[in-house]
């Protein structure tokens, strides 16, 4: 008889443990993370681009990367960023910054440009901006790569 409360005890104590709520994805994601970097390129009806840059982090982690972007649309120029700058949305860990971001951008310009562009990844979001030089004009859809 001894054993039954003991038994049921165990059963409570199991149940109870395992109703607790699971952390939510937003809890965990709490790293803010942004980027500098540079990037080369050329367009002609087919846009590609290349460059590196530094992630750094709000939880002390700094990563060099590297970043090829590619697209096409309608689009003719050759064009460098010289002083790009980004900022993620909140990481759950640093393994999310990598993969490919979708956007579509519209740029013009001429010897001195500057644009911005907001890209996303599933639930990762890179906001864009920089400077650079050359001459650019035209609409394209893109992607863009950041891998180790």
């Amino acid at each position: 008889m001894r054993r039954l409360p003991v038994l049921g005890t165990v059963l409570l104590l199991a149940v109870v443990g395992t109703s607790q709520p699971a952390p939510t994805t937003a809890a965990a994601a709490n790293i803010k993370c942004t980027i500098k970097f540079t990037m080369k390129g050329w367009s002609a009806f087919y846009k590609t681009a290349e460059g590196t840059g530094t992630v750094k982090c709000s939880n002390g982690h700094s990563i060099k990367v590297n970043l090829a972007a590619k697209g096409g649309g309608l689009t003719v120029g050759k064009s460098s960023i010289e002083d790009g700058r980004g900022q993620f949305s909140a990481i759950g860990s640093m393994d999310e910054l990598y993969g490919t971001y979708i956007a579509a951008e519209a740029h013009a310009g001429a010897v001195k440009s500057a644009g911005a562009q907001v890209m996303t990844k599933g639930e990762v979001s890179l906001a864009l901006s920089g400077t650079g030089r050359g001459v650019d004009l035209g609409i394209a859809f893109g992607a863009l790569t950041i891998s180790p």
